[in-house]
Protein backbone atom coordinates (compact mmCIF):
# COMPACT_ATOMS: atom_id res chain seq x y z
CA UNK A 1 0.00 0.00 0.00
CA UNK A 2 1.38 3.40 -0.95
CA UNK A 3 2.85 5.34 1.97
CA UNK A 4 2.64 2.39 4.37
CA UNK A 5 5.68 1.98 6.57
CA UNK A 6 7.17 -1.51 6.35
CA UNK A 7 9.17 -2.63 9.39
CA UNK A 8 12.50 -4.34 8.82
CA UNK A 9 13.18 -7.71 10.42
CA UNK A 10 15.26 -7.49 13.57
CA UNK A 11 17.73 -10.10 14.81
CA UNK A 12 19.38 -10.51 18.19
CA UNK A 13 21.83 -12.71 20.03
CA UNK A 14 20.54 -12.98 23.59
CA UNK A 15 23.58 -12.76 25.88
CA UNK A 16 26.65 -10.56 25.47
CA UNK A 17 29.05 -12.64 27.53
CA UNK A 18 31.63 -15.07 26.13
CA UNK A 19 29.07 -17.44 24.61
CA UNK A 20 27.17 -14.63 22.91
CA UNK A 21 30.32 -12.96 21.61
CA UNK A 22 31.34 -16.27 20.06
CA UNK A 23 27.97 -16.70 18.37
CA UNK A 24 27.63 -13.13 17.07
CA UNK A 25 30.11 -13.50 14.15
CA UNK A 26 28.23 -16.60 13.02
CA UNK A 27 24.96 -14.67 13.15
CA UNK A 28 26.49 -11.79 11.22
CA UNK A 29 27.83 -14.07 8.50
CA UNK A 30 24.53 -15.92 8.19
CA UNK A 31 22.60 -12.69 7.74
CA UNK A 32 25.15 -11.32 5.27
CA UNK A 33 24.74 -14.48 3.19
CA UNK A 34 20.99 -13.82 3.22
CA UNK A 35 21.48 -10.19 2.16
CA UNK A 36 20.45 -8.69 5.53
CA UNK A 37 22.36 -5.67 6.85
CA UNK A 38 24.30 -5.77 10.11
CA UNK A 39 22.33 -2.76 11.35
CA UNK A 40 19.47 -5.18 12.01
CA UNK A 41 21.59 -7.34 14.35
CA UNK A 42 22.07 -6.54 18.05
CA UNK A 43 22.90 -8.11 21.38
CA UNK A 44 20.29 -8.42 24.11
CA UNK A 45 21.62 -8.24 27.64
CA UNK A 46 19.79 -6.81 30.64
CA UNK A 47 22.94 -6.55 32.75
CA UNK A 48 25.49 -5.15 30.30
CA UNK A 49 27.45 -2.08 31.35
CA UNK A 50 28.47 -1.21 27.77
CA UNK A 51 26.33 0.16 24.95
CA UNK A 52 27.99 -1.89 22.21
CA UNK A 53 30.41 -4.79 21.81
CA UNK A 54 32.40 -5.59 18.67
CA UNK A 55 30.38 -3.15 16.60
CA UNK A 56 26.91 -4.30 17.69
CA UNK A 57 24.51 -2.39 19.91
CA UNK A 58 23.43 -3.89 23.22
CA UNK A 59 19.75 -3.52 24.03
CA UNK A 60 17.75 -4.62 27.01
CA UNK A 61 15.02 -7.15 26.34
CA UNK A 62 12.36 -4.50 26.87
CA UNK A 63 14.05 -2.20 24.36
CA UNK A 64 14.26 -4.95 21.75
CA UNK A 65 10.61 -5.98 21.93
CA UNK A 66 9.44 -2.45 21.16
CA UNK A 67 9.97 -3.33 17.49
CA UNK A 68 7.55 -5.42 15.43
CA UNK A 69 7.66 -8.70 17.33
CA UNK A 70 6.37 -10.74 14.41
CA UNK A 71 9.55 -9.79 12.53
CA UNK A 72 11.94 -10.17 15.45
CA UNK A 73 14.23 -13.19 15.73
CA UNK A 74 16.33 -14.23 18.74
CA UNK A 75 19.13 -16.75 19.17
CA UNK A 76 19.71 -17.53 22.85
CA UNK A 77 23.45 -17.78 23.50
CA UNK A 78 23.29 -18.72 27.17
CA UNK A 79 25.27 -21.78 28.27
CA UNK A 80 23.11 -22.58 31.32
CA UNK A 81 20.31 -24.74 29.90
CA UNK A 82 17.76 -23.88 32.58
CA UNK A 83 18.21 -20.16 31.96
CA UNK A 84 18.11 -20.85 28.23
CA UNK A 85 14.73 -22.56 28.64
CA UNK A 86 13.34 -19.78 30.80
CA UNK A 87 14.34 -17.14 28.26
CA UNK A 88 13.02 -19.23 25.36
CA UNK A 89 9.65 -19.53 27.06
CA UNK A 90 9.59 -15.79 27.73
CA UNK A 91 10.32 -15.05 24.08
CA UNK A 92 7.58 -17.46 22.99
CA UNK A 93 5.02 -15.80 25.23
CA UNK A 94 6.00 -12.41 23.82
CA UNK A 95 5.60 -13.59 20.23
CA UNK A 96 9.26 -13.50 19.19
CA UNK A 97 10.66 -15.94 16.64
CA UNK A 98 13.32 -18.50 17.63
CA UNK A 99 16.37 -18.23 15.41
CA UNK A 100 18.67 -21.12 14.47
CA UNK A 101 22.26 -20.19 13.66
CA UNK A 102 24.49 -22.61 11.74
CA UNK A 103 28.13 -21.83 10.95
CA UNK A 104 28.77 -21.84 7.23
CA UNK A 105 31.56 -24.42 7.62
CA UNK A 106 29.50 -26.84 9.71
CA UNK A 107 28.89 -30.16 7.96
CA UNK A 108 25.33 -31.51 8.02
CA UNK A 109 24.77 -34.72 6.09
CA UNK A 110 21.69 -36.92 5.49
CA UNK A 111 18.34 -36.81 7.29
CA UNK A 112 19.39 -34.54 10.15
CA UNK A 113 16.46 -32.79 11.82
CA UNK A 114 17.09 -29.77 14.01
CA UNK A 115 14.31 -28.26 16.10
CA UNK A 116 14.04 -24.52 16.67
CA UNK A 117 16.62 -22.24 18.24
CA UNK A 118 19.74 -24.40 17.79
CA UNK A 119 23.26 -22.96 17.56
CA UNK A 120 25.75 -24.98 15.50
CA UNK A 121 29.27 -23.58 15.77
CA UNK A 122 32.23 -23.80 13.36
CA UNK A 123 33.68 -27.20 12.44
CA UNK A 124 30.73 -29.12 13.88
CA UNK A 125 29.72 -32.28 12.01
CA UNK A 126 26.29 -33.91 12.12
CA UNK A 127 26.31 -37.07 10.03
CA UNK A 128 23.14 -39.02 9.24
CA UNK A 129 19.72 -39.97 10.63
CA UNK A 130 19.94 -37.68 13.63
CA UNK A 131 17.12 -36.04 15.62
CA UNK A 132 17.96 -32.96 17.68
CA UNK A 133 15.59 -31.06 19.97
CA UNK A 134 15.05 -27.39 20.74
CA UNK A 135 17.82 -24.93 21.63
CA UNK A 136 20.70 -27.37 21.25
CA UNK A 137 24.18 -25.85 21.45
CA UNK A 138 27.03 -27.61 19.63
CA UNK A 139 30.31 -25.85 20.26
CA UNK A 140 33.48 -25.83 18.16
CA UNK A 141 34.73 -29.12 16.67
CA UNK A 142 31.97 -31.26 18.17
CA UNK A 143 30.37 -34.06 16.23
CA UNK A 144 27.26 -36.22 16.38
CA UNK A 145 27.43 -39.53 14.55
CA UNK A 146 24.64 -41.55 12.95
CA UNK A 147 21.34 -42.60 14.56
CA UNK A 148 21.51 -40.35 17.61
CA UNK A 149 18.62 -38.66 19.37
CA UNK A 150 19.34 -35.49 21.33
CA UNK A 151 16.73 -33.80 23.52
CA UNK A 152 15.89 -30.18 24.25
CA UNK A 153 18.33 -27.68 25.79
CA UNK A 154 21.33 -30.01 25.51
CA UNK A 155 24.77 -28.38 25.52
CA UNK A 156 27.97 -29.69 23.91
CA UNK A 157 31.14 -27.89 24.99
CA UNK A 158 33.96 -27.74 22.40
CA UNK A 159 35.30 -30.97 21.00
CA UNK A 160 32.58 -33.39 22.12
CA UNK A 161 32.63 -36.73 20.29
CA UNK A 162 29.18 -38.30 20.30
CA UNK A 163 29.31 -41.61 18.46
CA UNK A 164 26.44 -43.50 16.86
CA UNK A 165 23.29 -44.88 18.49
CA UNK A 166 23.34 -42.56 21.50
CA UNK A 167 20.35 -40.95 23.23
CA UNK A 168 20.98 -37.74 25.16
CA UNK A 169 18.01 -36.53 27.18
CA UNK A 170 16.90 -32.94 27.89
CA UNK A 171 19.22 -30.51 29.68
CA UNK A 172 22.27 -32.78 29.64
CA UNK A 173 25.65 -31.01 29.57
CA UNK A 174 28.58 -32.67 27.81
CA UNK A 175 31.96 -31.20 28.78
CA UNK A 176 34.82 -30.23 26.49
CA UNK A 177 36.57 -33.13 24.82
CA UNK A 178 34.25 -35.78 26.23
CA UNK A 179 33.87 -39.00 24.26
CA UNK A 180 30.63 -40.97 24.24
CA UNK A 181 30.97 -44.59 23.17
CA UNK A 182 28.77 -45.88 20.37
CA UNK A 183 25.63 -47.74 21.36
CA UNK A 184 23.92 -50.50 19.43
CA UNK A 185 20.90 -50.46 17.13
CA UNK A 186 17.89 -50.97 19.38
CA UNK A 187 20.07 -50.65 22.48
CA UNK A 188 21.44 -47.10 22.52
CA UNK A 189 23.79 -45.70 25.12
CA UNK A 190 21.67 -43.25 27.16
CA UNK A 191 22.74 -40.02 28.87
CA UNK A 192 19.92 -39.19 31.29
CA UNK A 193 18.07 -35.92 31.70
CA UNK A 194 20.14 -33.21 33.36
CA UNK A 195 23.29 -35.35 33.55
CA UNK A 196 26.70 -33.66 33.44
CA UNK A 197 29.62 -35.29 31.65
CA UNK A 198 32.94 -33.88 32.84
CA UNK A 199 35.65 -32.44 30.62
CA UNK A 200 37.58 -35.19 28.84
CA UNK A 201 35.42 -37.98 30.24
CA UNK A 202 35.12 -41.23 28.31
CA UNK A 203 31.56 -42.51 28.63
CA UNK A 204 31.29 -46.27 28.05
CA UNK A 205 27.89 -46.99 29.62
CA UNK A 206 24.56 -45.34 30.43
CA UNK A 207 24.59 -42.28 32.70
CA UNK A 208 21.69 -41.85 35.09
CA UNK A 209 19.64 -38.62 35.12
CA UNK A 210 20.93 -35.67 37.18
CA UNK A 211 24.30 -37.27 37.94
CA UNK A 212 27.84 -36.09 37.27
CA UNK A 213 30.43 -38.43 35.79
CA UNK A 214 34.14 -37.80 35.21
CA UNK A 215 37.26 -39.64 34.17
CA UNK A 216 38.31 -42.48 31.86
CA UNK A 217 36.26 -44.57 32.00
CA UNK A 218 33.64 -42.15 33.31
CA UNK A 219 32.43 -42.87 36.82
CA UNK A 220 30.03 -41.23 39.26
CA UNK A 221 31.26 -38.07 40.97
CA UNK A 222 28.09 -36.88 42.65
CA UNK A 223 24.32 -36.77 42.46
CA UNK A 224 22.23 -33.59 42.72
Amino acid sequence: MSGEKISMPQYAVYGASGCGRGVMPLARTQLRNEGILNDNLVFIDDNAELHDINGHKILSYEEFIKADRTRSHIAIAIADSKIRQRLAERCCIDGLNPWTIIADNAVIMDDVRLDEGCIICPFVTLTSNIRIGKYFHANLYSYVEHDCVIGDYVTFAPGVKCNGNVVIEDHAYIGAGAIIKQGRPGDPLVIGRGAVIGMGAVVTKDVRPRTIVVGNPASLLSKE
